[in-house]
């Protein structure tokens, strides 16, 4: 796919704000860098969004009282395929970079697949309860606007899409890369729930500056991984997740 430049430049703005395609970051989930200190890692004030923020993420949805939209649904489609992915240890979490074009449409705006990445334990709660891992496929829009598609992830059966990028061995490192094409990656339409009911809500990157303005939407079906693909990715990253926000009487749909 050719892109233009002005969404070259575009591309490059987003990329530089968000903290997974940051090397530079020092923030972390524990110790003295842990998420309770990221607004005062910045001493320019840019992490200052992550305490002072209102709308942030993760959140704890309490699915009994999501507002019931009947049009939602099909306000949202995907059009997602087998892709090369350059699959990264960016010290943070396990990223893959996805090449080709790969977009979904949410509400008539269009926005391209950047990237997905894991973490563990959820970073959301479905009514207090956390999953062992969560997956966050980050979008990107024509105006810079983000949406983030998340999934929970529960022990079962073996991912077989998944397994596309377990089998090539999981960067151990920070720094390390694994590149994959697109005949041995995943067929990312197949990552994703095969049938499920969705929720929406607004919120923030869950990471470092924590920028508010993103549009979430979680699917309420888990996927299945492994025991033993839970406990590779464990092996990596123990405990990569932030805790849950208030909600702050923002409203939560669901179709």
């Amino acid at each position: 796919m050719l892109i233009k430049p002005t969404r070259l430049k575009l591309i490059a703005g987003v990329l530089a704000a968000l903290p997974f395609y940051s090397a530079a970051s020092e923030w972390s989930y524990s110790g003295h860098n842990a998420p309770d200190h990221w607004a005062m890692l910045d001493t320019n004030g840019g992490y200052a969004t992550c305490a002072k923020g209102t709308h942030q993420s993760p959140i704890d949805i309490p699915s009994a009282s999501a507002t019931h939209i009947n049009a939602a649904s099909a306000s949202l489609s995907f059009n997602y395929q087998r892709s090369p992915l350059d699959v990264v240890n960016n010290g943070h979490s396990i990223q893959a970079n996805v090449q080709g074009d790969n977009s979904l449409v949410f509400q008539g705006k269009t926005y391209q697949l950047l990237q997905f990445h894991f973490h563990s334990p959820s970073e959301h709660l479905y009514n207090g309860k956390h999953f062992p891992m969560e997956m966050h496929w980050v979008n990107q829009a024509a105006d810079g606007s983000l949406l983030v598609v998340a999934a929970m992830i529960k022990s079962g059966e073996s991912n077989t899409e998944l397994e596309h990028i377990w089998s090539k061995m999981l960067p151990q490192k920070k720094g390390a890369q694994v590149q994959i094409g697109q005949a041995q990656a995943p067929d990312l339409s197949k990552t994703l729930p095969s049938t499920s009911k969705h929720f929406f809500y607004q919120g923030s990157l869950t990471t470092p500056p924590c920028t508010e303005g993103v549009q979430w939407v979680l699917f309420e079906q888990p996927l299945q991984l492994s025991e033993g693909q839970i406990s590779a990715f464990r092996h990596i990253f123990a405990d990569n997740h932030r805790p849950a926000a208030a909600i702050n009487q923002r409203e939560i749909d669901e179709d």
